[in-house]
């Protein structure tokens, strides 16, 4: 009997962690493995590529987990350099473009894993596509911006857009010695967290010495004479440049799944049932940062990119397509980041969040430090808190210190993910001593104060 076809599109977290695993459950003779990567690298940290670029990553590869020829000599036939071009879910079969001989050529499949990723957002804008302007996802992005950066004589970067990716990309500008300015459209920067919290981001960037411009509508790039970018453009002023960094934030690659008839949700994602396979096709599973995923707290799906959710995705495939199961229930959208010393965590909603799904709630804000006060180099703090009205139900936290306070957000995503209330927060049993925390841990302060703001609501 002849093996089982599986086929892989993308080389990164969510694919390769898919292949491995079905190749762990399955051998050679029982299952085939074929996976398409349009890139010169697999299964690599993009979430460690601002940190290759700022310099504390000095080698590219340290950020690769598992080369090409390491997956092939584990019998796995990875084509890198190859772009899948076109899905025929009819024909069961996808069209593969090699870039290095321009041969197109066509490949059956029994089974097929899609894990496409995320592209950078890049506006229909003037003079986006300019020689100088950079989105950063893969690694090949980020060695073009370093090549850059090393050609490049003058030392003004700007940033377009202050979330996650631009605020780690405005710190490793800052670290290569430019004169940073991030152009944000929003309120505050971070607009994962509510303006209130994003305020203390701002005011930290320009303790920094990051000029950070809210309420910038960038309406293009200028170019000079040599067709390079110059200046960015907004609505009010112009900003010159020597380099421009896009962190606007990232799209789902469903382009190829679109033309193939597959169901998207409303932030573009593929639709996948628990076991990620997905919607109405029994033999077509989707991971990583192309997908869609259910938020355990909002009751929808989310668009959230992040490998940790692609490695997990791809175990869970792997697991299936390889003979086991496994499921992936959701997420609570726990995310943390830094800029310079100041560190950033959210998980759960937002203000804005939970008004959007119609919950009524309550918040509450405090200030504490990450060591017992007296202990040397205690940090502050701020942690907010979100709690249902009447119910008391933890809904989201937000925390923005310097050094201790983003993985404290872990406390609070466990406590999401089990439904906990608030009250029920104060009595669990944290770590403590001196070195590590005050004897009241900041996230069960903030609980302590949310309970107490809801008894005066009168709804606990």
């Amino acid at each position: 009997m002849a093996a089982e076809r599986l086929v892989v599109i993308g080389g990164d977290a969510a694919g390769m962690s898919a292949a491995s695993q079905a190749r762990r459950l399955r051998g050679p003779d029982e299952l085939s493995i074929t996976a398409f990567e349009r890139g010169r690298f697999t299964s690599y940290s993009a979430c460690g590529i601002p940190y290759w670029v700022g310099g504390d990553v000095t080698d590219r590869d340290d950020l690769i987990a598992r080369t090409p020829e390491e997956h092939r000599a584990r019998d796995i036939d990875l084509r890198t350099r190859t772009e899948v071009t076109e899905i025929d879910v009819a024909g069961r079969r996808v069209r593969a473009l090699d870039r290095e001989s321009g041969e197109a050529y066509w490949t059956g499949y029994d089974k097929l894993v899609i894990a496409t990723g995320a592209r950078p957002v890049r506006p229909a804008l003037p003079g986006m596509d300019a020689p100088g302007v950079h989105g950063v996802q893969t690694l090949d992005d980020g060695q073009a911006l370093l090549d850059t950066l090393d050609r490049t004589e003058g030392r003004r970067a700007v940033v377009v857009g202050a979330g996650y990716i631009g605020v780690e990309m405005a710190e490793a500008m800052l670290n290569r010695g430019f004169e940073v300015t991030v152009l944000n459209r929003g309120e505050q920067p971070m607009a994962t967290l509510d303006p209130d919290m994003g305020r203390l981001v701002h005011e930290a960037m320009d303790g920094l010495g990051i000029t950070t411009v809210n309420g910038a509508e960038v309406t293009g790039v200028r170019t000079g004479p040599d067709g390079r970018a110059a200046a960015v453009v907004t609505d009010a002023a112009e900003y010159p440049a020597d380099v421009v960094v896009l962190g606007i934030g990232v799209r789902p690659e469903t382009e190829l799944a679109a033309a193939a008839g597959l169901p998207l949700g409303p932030h573009g994602g593929l639709l996948t049932d628990l076991s990620m396979r997905v919607t109405g096709h029994a033999d077509i599973w989707a991971g990583g940062d192309c997908v869609e995923v259910l938020d355990l707290v909002a009751g929808h799906t989310r668009h959230i990119a992040l490998g940790t959710h692609a490695n997990k995705h791809g175990q869970v495939i792997g697991s299936n397509v390889g003979g086991g199961y496994g499921t992936f229930p959701g997420v609570v959208g726990t995310a943390v980041s830094k800029v310079c010393d100041l560190e950033i965590a959210r998980t759960g909603l937002r203000e804005k969040d939970a008004r959007a799904v119609g919950l009524r709630y309550v918040t509450a804000t405090i200030e504490s430090t990450s060591r017992a006060g007296y202990y040397p180099d205690a940090r502050p703090m701020k942690v907010k808190m979100l709690a249902e009205y009447r119910t008391g139900r933890l809904l989201g936290v937000q925390i923005v210190g310097r050094e201790g306070a983003a993985k404290r957000v872990d406390v609070a995503a466990v406590a999401l993910t089990a439904g906990m209330t608030v009250e029920q927060m104060t009595a669990l049993d944290l770590g403590y001593a001196p070195p590590f925390s005050p004897v009241w841990d900041p996230v069960l302060v903030a609980a302590r104060k949310t309970v107490s703001v809801l008894r005066k609501a009168g709804s606990a």
